[in-house]
């Protein structure tokens, strides 16, 4: 039996509004087992964090751990050996920022869960739904216009696989679930990283969507949609889709019935940013630049919406690569331009858990629930920001029960 008390720490729970002056968080085994003042345990190590701030472990969900870099076609080409340890450092590095779990979102594989699982990756916990289904041409087919395929085949990458009918959708759903996968990805709408498909551009037949969403409740899952327009958002909650990802164009009406649903909505607004900044250096199409600009300046109003109606709102950064994952937190602190510090904490905590289907068991400090906590530098209640400089703020990640990283 191994214990660890996190003393005289200033609590976020993860779930409450109220922050728990000057207590105490027993560990054992891996899991939280009592919370109180001046608890004591046998052969219990006990830290002092000297009234810093502890709350739940951040949980991204919005990942691509297999995407080194915004080149996805020269992703698609990589070695194979290359792309895993470029994973590995994508992976390891989100844990040593706070993520303590994570939600892919294209990509993610069995080979990664398994990495982390064997403790051949130091990662965070790992949801993955192997690679995402898009239609022949839709966002997500990541060969180039002017590339000719010489047998008409259909595509199949590192993050994506085009699949077109009923049958291909059903077929390539049952074989990612085959391969342990947590949820399935699908393509909804155009996006800005690929100039093969417009932004309201539909994807798919309703058809084609509901054989994905029966797919995945046969194996109590569920889908998670690239979705972008406030169309493409109506039809994925009348389709029984349960994430729609980015939701940057919808409108108040739309978010009424997401919320009536019981649906959720993954905001990314650091791909946005990155992007509208970055677009030339790194190396997307012109029109990538004009349609991310487009997005950005109504990305923040979809939120507004969305909280007005009481949508569940998770919290995903989107981004690729280790340059640039490395400003993974600025999420956060984007997100508090439209919402109030408590509510985007519990978007990357406890909400995201609800998404990953781990109510109650991550994304919370409470008695049951699995160890995965962090301790923070400054009153993130106070001030997001905190969050883009982790490697300096957050002071001690535990994942299990077991201490990842502390200057405490």
């Amino acid at each position: 039996m191994t214990a660890t008390i996190l003393a005289n720490a200033k609590l976020f729970d993860g779930v409450s509004d109220d922050i728990i002056e000057a207590t105490d968080v027993l560990v054992v085994d891996g899991f939280i087992r009592e919370i109180g003042e001046d608890i004591s345990f046998p052969d219990a190590a006990r830290i002092d964090v000297d009234r810093r701030f502890l709350m739940p472990g951040l949980i991204d969900a919005h990942y691509h751990a297999n995407t080194p870099s915004y080149d996805f076609y020269g992703t698609d080409r990589m070695p194979a050996a290359l792309l895993g340890a470029h994973a590995a450092q994508l992976l390891s590095g989100a844990l040593d920022r706070g993520y303590t779990t994570l939600r892919d979102a294209g990509g993610g594989d069995l080979g990664l869960k398994m990495a982390i699982d064997e403790g051949l990756i130091d990662g965070p916990r790992f949801y993955y739904p192997g690679r995402a289904l898009t239609q022949t041409g839709g966002h997500g087919d990541m060969r180039r216009r002017n590339y000719v395929e010489p047998c008409g085949c259909a595509y199949s990458g590192i993050v994506t696989q085009a699949v077109d009918g009923p049958d291909e959708v059903r077929k390539a759903a049952r074989e990612e679930f085959r391969k342990g996968a947590t949820h399935i990805k699908i393509f909804v709408s155009g996006g800005v990283s690929t100039d093969l498909a417009p932004l309201d551009m539909p994807h798919f037949s309703d058809e084609e969507i509901l054989v994905a969403v029966k797919e995945a409740a046969r194996r109590k899952s569920y889908v998670m949609a690239h979705c972008h327009t406030d169309d493409a958002a109506r039809r994925c909650i009348g389709l029984g889709v349960r994430t729609l990802e980015h939701g940057s164009l919808i409108g108040a009406e739309t978010a009424g019935l997401i919320a009536q649903k019981g649906a959720f909505v993954v905001p990314t607004l650091s791909a946005g940013e990155l992007i509208a900044e970055h677009a030339e250096d790194l190396g997307l199409p012109a029109s990538a630049a004009e349609k991310v600009r487009e997005v950005n300046r109504r990305s923040l109003e979809a939120i507004e919406a969305c909280a007005a109606a009481g949508v569940k709102l998770g919290l995903g950064c989107d981004l690729h690569g280790q340059q640039f994952v490395q400003t993974q937190g600025r999420e956060l602190m984007l997100r508090g331009r439209v919402q109030p510090a408590a509510d985007v904490l519990r978007s990357a905590t406890s909400i995201n858990a609800e998404i990953v289907q781990a109510k109650g068991e991550l994304g919370v400090v409470a008695p049951g629930a699995h160890a995965d906590m962090i301790v923070v530098d400054g009153d993130p209640l106070q001030d997001l920001s905190l969050f883009v400089n982790s490697s300096e703020t957050v002071a001690l990640v535990m994942k299990g029960g077991r201490i990842v990283r502390s200057r405490l």
